[in-house]
């Protein structure tokens, strides 16, 4: 079978010498690669592993032999499912791997952001010392009131964290969760984003990508957060309107921002939408990593040579994922709730 690999710098050692060793051909693709860099390798290829490189319906339809996309990960934005549906071919995502992972990393940047350590450790690499001076005056976590949009398996992951972790008051907005999961949680519900934005000391983001989304976090809404609030972003950087935070940061509407995503990646220190960023004391910016850990990606490598198995040996395909998009899969696929 001919496998394609896209954005081959996120190294899957193990998948890729497994394949191989099974007797595959593996195609490795760079990050970055464009549509057409994929479609003149995609005609008689059978398996597709992406991680960020988007796979259009044009993608999709240059590809006849094609049997399953597997994106090693857990975003699924990048995909035009549709199209893939209308073809009867598999797409599954691998979204349990990361779930404490990259809520540990969202927690990261809110207890660096609240304790001022990326401005205080500048100024010991500069003078050696830091005195009790008002500009270094961090907040406490205990009693804040931590907001979370998204109340997912990170989400539920980083609500626990902050709560019962840190004895902060953890109220969430998320529409599509039932008041069971809110109260498995231990988790005050907001019915509207305002009622959240509102309220909280840190906003923290954990929805999917989708219409629905795209811009959820615009100049209204950051806007109507408190003015010693921080925004946390370790989801999907387009949920956030990111020249809107800029202005916001300006002109003090919140008080700080760690971010691990970005709608355009990546970064760079200059010429670039969001250069404006980097340099601030009140901002952590990171390159998309707060998932990239040891036993993450052990369990990312694991469970991604477990789908690429199935497709390659007829099987039905296993589907972890809540998501409604790839729920509307029917043949050749098992649920997990089904399958336990």
């Amino acid at each position: 079978m001919k496998i394609l690999r896209t954005d081959a710098r996120l190294e899957t050692p193990f998948v890729d010498a497994e394949l191989r060793k099974a007797g595959h051909e593996l195609v490795l693709l760079p990050d970055g690669a464009s549509e057409d860099d994929i479609i003149a390798q995609i005609a008689d290829v059978e398996l597709l592993l992406m991680c960020y490189a988007p796979i259009t319906a044009r993608v999709i339809a240059a590809a006849p032999n094609l049997k399953g996309i597997v994106k090693y990960g857990v975003g699924i934005d990048a995909i035009d499912i549709p199209a893939a549906v209308a073809r009867g071919i598999g797409v599954v995502n691998v979204p349990e791997y990361a779930e404490e992972t990259v809520a540990e990393g969202a927690f990261a940047l809110m207890i660096s952001l609240l304790k001022r350590l990326p401005a205080i450790g500048r100024q010991m690499q500069q003078d050696g010392w830091a005195w009790p001076e008002a500009k270094w005056l961090g907040r406490d976590i205990a009693g804040s009131t931590v907001g979370i949009i998204g109340l997912g398996k990170i989400g539920s992951s980083m609500a626990r964290m902050a709560g019962a972790g840190f004895r902060a008051r953890v109220i969430a907005y998320s529409p599509h969760t039932s008041d069971a999961q809110f109260e498995k949680a231990g988790v005050d519900r907001c019915e509207t984003l305002h009622e959240l934005l509102t309220q909280s000391d840190i906003v923290t983001i954990h929805s999917v990508l989708s219409p629905e989304t795209h811009h959820l976090i615009g100049e209204a809404e950051l806007r109507a957060m408190q003015s010693h609030a921080c925004l946390i972003n370790v989801s999907r950087g387009a949920i956030v309107d990111e020249q809107a935070l800029i202005r916001a940061l300006d002109e003090g509407w919140i008080a700080g921002a760690g971010l691990d995503v970005f709608s355009a990646e990546p970064l760079a220190l200059q010429d670039h939408p969001l250069s404006p960023l980097f340099g601030r004391d009140n901002v952590i910016v990171t390159p998309h990593l707060t998932f990239y850990t040891h036993q993450a990606m052990h369990r990312l490598e694991i469970e991604t040579l477990e789908r690429c198995q199935e497709i390659i040996g007829g099987c039905d395909l296993l589907i972890k994922s809540r998501d409604p998009r790839l729920a509307v899969q029917i043949k050749g696929v098992r649920f997990a709730n089904e399958a336990q």
